[in-house]
């Protein structure tokens, strides 16, 4: 039996479990290694470089910061915005594009302030000039009138709003006399903390208090009485006038 195998070459060959199997190769036999070429290694995330699939600003070496946010120099501030924004979030996934964009958007915050900034001196400077060349009566007029901080002028309005108010509330009962007196006495101390004489602050406050309580009764006359409340008397109302006038002269005159 074992000859028979061995005599006839055409019968099934015995197969060897210690042998490997054949290859077997499509195509070009003759090169085996182009049968292996045709299997793609498999890719991982690490294979990709970096930023391949993300969009890059096309502007990035633009120098004028309008044409590189893509807007006119007459642009409002909601435009400038807007398309920092847009931009932002379209190039959000490259970080040099992001900076492209924010260092555009703040050379023209930039440019922004200082064009104010020269604005606002420039107007200074106007005022100034004209009060220069104003008449001598003008002059002495300005000489007279100082501003003071913002916080003083609030405290004073509040104040003297605080007495209005008062006056309001009491006006059922009988006149605002004492909170008008209580307003004098708070303007002359203001007028005299300012100018360091009693008398010149008295003669300032009595004088706006007699120019309010003038200006009053010559004004709430010719209000339609549709605007006034039906409590509220010619008195009431003409102090509300001094009130302002003894607010506009212990704050702004010196």
């Amino acid at each position: 039996m074992a000859s028979l195998f061995l005599s006839n070459p055409t019968t099934t060959p015995l197969s060897t479990p210690f042998l490997p199997p054949k290859p077997f190769f499509r195509g070009n036999t003759k090169n085996p290694r182009a049968h292996f070429a045709n299997f793609a290694s498999p890719r991982c995330a690490v294979d990709t470089p970096f930023g391949g699939n993300v969009q890059k600003f096309p502007r990035t070496r633009v120098w004028d910061p309008y044409r590189r946010l893509g807007i006119s120099r007459d642009a409002s501030e909601e435009e400038i915005w807007g398309s920092r924004n847009f931009l932002l979030e379209q190039y959000s996934g490259h970080e040099r594009s992001a900076e492209s964009i924010e260092a555009a958007f703040e050379k023209i915050l930039m440019d922004s302030f200082q064009q104010r900034k020269k604005t606002k001196i420039n107007l200074k400077t106007k005022l100034k000039k004209k009060v220069e060349e104003s008449p001598p009566w003008i002059k002495n007029l300005l000489n007279f009138v100082e501003l003071p901080p913002t916080d003083v002028i609030f405290r004073r309005l509040f104040l003297f709003a605080f007495m209005g108010g008062w006056s309001i509330m009491n006006s059922a009962e009988g006149g605002p006399a004492f909170q008008v007196a209580v307003s004098l006495a708070a303007c002359i101390y203001f007028l005299n903390e300012k100018t360091k004489s009693l008398a010149r602050a008295f003669i300032i406050g009595l004088g706006a208090l007699v120019i309010g309580w003038v200006s009053g009764s010559l004004l709430v006359p010719n209000i339609p009485a549709l605007l006034l409340h039906p409590t509220w008397t010619l008195e009431l109302l003409t102090s509300l006038v001094v009130y302002l006038f003894l607010f506009l002269a212990c704050t702004f005159l010196k």
